[in-house]
């Protein structure tokens, strides 16, 4: 027989919370470290963040007595994680900082390690830092003949504010920690969009299959009468 209240909860093993998790807990360090604690943006890109995380959460908790609530809830997850992501584009326009495209090679290096601590993501920065440096070295060994004296060479110029910075197979040595940090998290929020659409799509399809409560109400309550 069809319970009356199914079963429902889980949000911890949903790849959406998990992945809106991580961003809230970057997205709170970034706004510790690199925006300005009175500005209005660092409490309103924490609260969108958090939003995301605990909507989907009630959301799966609220889907036991009301898939009304659970799609409206949903939506809400994925209408502050829209917010966040604005927030981030923000950033780095307004520093002129490049947005980078989902072929960069940091980004897929990023993406290859599924990150799912803040631990994990720190050391995806390290790693690319350290490939920059090692990568800057090589160039600057190539670039100055080997007569050159060390103090005399031209650096290379820098390009102009708001240009994009040319990408080799490591991120340029001029790109701070918060555009790394930025992308990052910008491609996690692409990503955990995309699978709250498709999340959103499937509760909407169930809602109109199966209706609310008070149509699964009337189904157990005839169903317990015509076995009775």
């Amino acid at each position: 027989m069809e319970p009356l209240i199914p079963r429902h909860g889980g949000y911890r093993h949903l790849k959406t919370f998990q992945i809106a998790q991580l961003i809230y807990d970057i997205t709170v360090r970034f706004c510790h470290l690199f925006i300005d604690k009175r500005s209005r943006t660092r409490d309103q890109m924490v609260q969108a963040a958090r939003s995301g995380v605990q909507n989907i959460a009630e959301a799966s908790m609220a889907s036991g007595t009301s898939r009304k609530t659970e799609l409206k809830l949903t939506n809400v997850a994925r209408a502050s994680l829209e917010e966040l992501r604005l927030d981030y584009e923000d950033f780095l326009r307004q520093n002129s900082c490049t947005l980078w495209p989902a072929d960069h090679p940091s980004l897929k290096r990023f993406k290859a390690k599924r990150c799912s601590t803040l631990d994990e993501v720190r050391a995806w920065i390290h790693d690319e830092q350290e490939l920059a440096e090692a990568d800057a070295e090589t160039h600057t060994n190539t670039d100055h003949p080997k007569h050159a004296r060390p103090d005399t060479a031209s650096a290379p110029s820098d390009p102009p504010s708001g240009e994009s910075v040319p990408v080799r197979d490591s991120p340029c040595s001029s790109v701070p920690t918060p555009v790394l940090v930025a992308n990052a998290a910008l491609s996690l929020l692409n990503l955990c969009s995309y699978l709250l659409d498709r999340q959103i799509s499937a509760q909407a399809a169930t809602f109109e299959e199966e209706g609310g409560f008070t149509e699964r109400l009337h189904r157990v309550r005839r169903n317990k009468r015509d076995n009775e």
